[in-house]
C-alpha cells in the first residue's frame, strides 16, 4: 500500500476537485492508487448528485462570453446565494459560457455534451461540482446571438452577475451597445417591438392597468380628489390611423374650447399628440424595448434615441437568475419547532 502523503492528497484534489478529507478517505480506501481514487470519487460524486437532483436550485449566476461574432449568455443555478459566490462556482459559470460560445450547440442536450477545459463533458462537470461544492448545481439555459462584422455586441452583467444581457446593434459603437444592454438590465423589456405582443396579452394587461386605476380612484375619492380616467389603449398596435386621426381632432376641439388662436395650433398639437401616444402605450412601455423611455436620456424613447444617432437594435437576450423557478418557502419557526419535537420524542 502506498503511503498516503500530503503531496498525494494534494495531487488528487487538483485532479478531482474533491475536498481534503474526501480525497484522503478515497486514497485510503483504494490503498493509495490515485487513478482508482479518482474513479471512486467520481462514483461517489454521481451518487451525491443523484440524491440532490430533486432539490430546487433557484439562486446562481449568469455568464456572458463573446467569441468574435458569436456571443453566449448562460444561467447556472445553485441552491443558495452563498454558493453562488464560491470561486469554483464562478469559474464553472464562466467556463460554461465560453465553451457554449465556441461550440454553438443547438440545445441543452448538445450543450451538456460539450467538452470543458478539464477534459470532461459539461454534464460531468456539473455532477462533479454538485459533489464537491455540496449542493445541487445545475445548468439551466443558454442563448446564442450572432452578428456581422459591421454590428456590435453589448455585453453586460448587473447585480453581481444575477442579470446577464447581450444586445446586437447596428450603427453606433460598442459603447452604445453596452448602454442599451444596461437599459435592458434595468428596465426588463421582454421583446423588441409592440409587433411581438399578442393581442389578447395587450387586452389583459390593459385591463390590469385599469384595475389599478380603479384602486387609486377609491383612495382619491376619500380625500376629495378627482378620479383618474381609464386608459382606452395600451399598445401602438391598437392605435389605428382612425384612432390617431380622432385623437388629433379631439385636441383641436379642446384647443378651440380653450380659446387658443388657430394660427398657433401647429405648435401645440405635436406635443399633445406625443402625450397621447405616451398615455396610450403603457403596455408597450412595460414590455417592449423600443417604447421604453431611455434611461440615458429620459427625454426620448429608446427608439427615438437610436434614430437620433442612426442606430438600431437587431435583437437582445436578458437572463435573470431564478426567473420562472418556483422557490421553496421555508417556515423557519416551524422547522425549528419540528426539530425540537423530534429531539424530545427520541
Amino acid at each position: 500500500m502506498a503511503e498516503i502523503t500530503a503531496k498525494l492528497v494534494k495531487e488528487l484534489r487538483e485532479k478531482s476537485g474533491a475536498g481534503v478529507m474526501d480525497a484522503k478517505k478515497a486514497l485510503v480506501e483504494v490503498e493509495g492508487d490515485i487513478e482508482k481514487a479518482i474513479e471512486l470519487l467520481r462514483e461517489k460524486g454521481m451518487a451525491k448528485a443523484a440524491k440532490k437532483a430533486d432539490r430546487v436550485a433557484a439562486e446562481g449566476l449568469t455568464g456572458v462570453y463573446v467569441n468574435s461574432n458569436v456571443a453566449a449568455v448562460v444561467e447556472v443555478n445553485a441552491e443558495t446565494d452563498f454558493v453562488a459566490k464560491n470561486a469554483q462556482f464562478v469559474e464553472l459559470v464562466n467556463a460554461t459560457a465560453k465553451v457554449i460560445a465556441e461550440g454553438k450547440p443547438a440545445n441543452n442536450e448538445e450543450a451538456l455534451a460539450l467538452t470543458m477545459p478539464s477534459g470532461e463533458t459539461l454534464e460531468a462537470a456539473y455532477v462533479s461540482a454538485t459533489a464537491t461544492i455540496g449542493e445541487k448545481i445545475s445548468f439551466r439555459r443558454f442563448a446564442l446571438l450572432e452578428k456581422t462584422d459591421a454590428q456590435h455586441f453589448g455585453a453586460y452583467q448587473h447585480n453581481g452577475g444575477r442579470i446577464g444581457v447581450i444586445s446586437v446593434i447596428e450603427g453606433g459603437d460598442e459603447a452604445l451597445a453596452k448602454q442599451i444592454s444596461m437599459h435592458i438590465a434595468a428596465m426588463k423589456p421582454t421583446v423588441l417591438s409592440y409587433k411581438e405582443l399578442d393581442e389578447q396579452f395587450v387586452k389583459d394587461e390593459l385591463a390590469q392597468l385599469n384595475h389599478v386605476i380603479d384602486q387609486d380612484n377609491e383612495s382619491r375619492a376619500m380625500v376629495g380628489k378627482p378620479a383618474l380616467p381609464h386608459l382606452k389603449f395600451g399598445s401602438k398596435a391598437q392605435l389605428t390611423d382612425e384612432v390617431v386621426a380622432q385623437a388629433e381632432e379631439d385636441i383641436k376641439a379642446e384647443l378651440a374650447a380653450e380659446g387658443k388662436p388657430e394660427k398657433i395650433w401647429y405648435k401645440i398639437i405635436p406635443g399633445k399628440m406625443d402625450r397621447f401616444f405616451l398615455d396610450n402605450t403603457k403596455v408597450d412601455q412595460a414590455y417592449t424595448l423600443l417604447a421604453q423611455v431611455y434611461i440615458m436620456d429620459d427625454s426620448k424613447t429608446v427608439e427615438a434615441y437610436l434614430e437620433s444617432v442612426n442606430a438600431s437594435v437587431i435583437e437582445f437576450v436578458r437572463f435573470e437568475v431564478g426567473e420562472g423557478i418556483e422557490k421553496a418557502s421555508n417556515d423557519f419557526e416551524a422547522e425549528v419547532a419540528a426539530t425540537m419535537a423530534a429531539a424530545l420524542n427520541n
